[in-house]
């Protein structure tokens, strides 16, 4: 469904965290700043994500090229089995 600003709308499932791609976005900041890091103090990580928000499309542009994509896989003629 397309809207007349040009906005496609999709529908997610309730919890679909590897469909939305501010999820992807945020698991790779995550990655980038907090896992294995220390930070002195809650100003300095704040300080190294807004840096990696602000520098990360240009120093990584392959990268979150390739994770920030709506090429999903789909799959046709599926059959569901009733369990």
């Amino acid at each position: 469904m397309t809207s007349k600003s040009g906005i496609e709308l999709e529908f997610l499932p309730s919890y679909s965290p590897n469909l939305n791609l501010i999820e992807r976005y945020w698991k790779w900041i995550k990655k980038r700043c907090l896992y294995s890091k220390y930070y002195e103090n809650f100003s300095a990580m704040k300080s190294e994500i807004l840096n990696r928000m602000s520098k990360g499309h240009q120093e990584d542009k392959k990268e979150l090229s390739s994770l920030i994509t709506c090429n999903f896989q789909t799959f046709s003629n599926v059959t569901f089995l009733a369990v």
